[in-house]
């Protein structure tokens, strides 16, 4: 069966666990070369590197913190010199944290912001460079949470209702060029992050799970072939669009 990202190079941001590693195996399935980005997980991405290899795709782990310039300039460079010119970015590396109004502080609020949001603007523009004539495609890791809005939420609500507006308005301003952008809205996802929150297996996810209509959370398979969609062909028409995955949760 032909394989549709055929000679394409992809960089996936936060790759080194949940989402982002299956998005990254899914890409590297279909033909791609992709670049792991992680920015403390070594052991992490050099596994998802390992699993791709092995499988008989092309991979490499670049560390970098994608709210920091200077390491998405070197990012962007490290994934040109393995690989040449890019074709695919995949802004999936965020942050959450849960807490009531009364618990907000400056520095919550722009540890998230400076990563879910100016960190992807900053890679886009990077990645808008670097593709070539033919465009290329910009896909944005969001979440359900910025139309559902959930309580104790409201800086991470915030980050995600940006990433949404800023889809759209870069799908207007890069269509010329032929880049697409697109969004991927999950909803609860069981990920390295989740279990560590405390969360897999709580009271919370059995509320979201009785709230879903396919009555489960869930896993970073369900999300990965949107982005293989986004990437490929199969979307050529498809520009500034947000696809919510979450078992018809809304």
């Amino acid at each position: 069966m032909s394989k549709k990202l055929p000679n394409k190079v992809a960089i996936v941001t936060g790759a080194s666990k949940g989402i982002g590693a299956s998005i990254a195996k899914h890409l590297a399935a279909e033909g791609a070369s992709v670049v792991v980005n992680y920015s403390s997980s070594k052991e992490g991405a050099d596994r998802v590197v390992a699993d791709i290899t092995k499988a008989g795709g092309k991979a490499v782990a670049v560390q970098g913190d994608v709210s920091n310039k200077a390491d998405i300039d070197r990012l962007f460079a490290e994934s040109k010199k393995a690989f040449g010119p890019l074709d695919i970015l995949v802004n999936n590396a965020g942050i959450y944290e849960f807490v009531p109004l009364e618990a907000v502080t400056e520095d919550l609020f722009h540890k998230q912001f400076n990563l879910n949001v100016l960190g992807l603007i900053l890679t886009s523009q990077a990645a808008a460079k670097q593709f070539g004539p033919k465009g290329g495609s910009i896909i944005n890791i969001s979440s359900v949470v910025s139309t559902l809005a959930p309580p104790n939420a409201s800086v991470y609500v915030a980050t995600k209702g940006a990433v949404d507006a800023v889809t759209r308005s870069l799908a207007n301003e890069l269509g010329p060029k032929k880049i697409r952008v697109n969004s991927i809205n999950p909803g609860m996802v069981l990920t390295e992050g989740v279990h560590s929150a405390g969360i897999a297996g709580s009271d919370f996810q059995k509320d979201v799970e009785s709230k879903t209509p396919l009555g489960r959370v869930g896993q970073p398979e369900d999300i990965a072939p949107a982005a293989v969609f986004f990437a490929s062909d199969d979307s050529a028409w498809l520009t500034g669009e947000t696809l919510v995955i979450a078992g018809g949760m809304r």
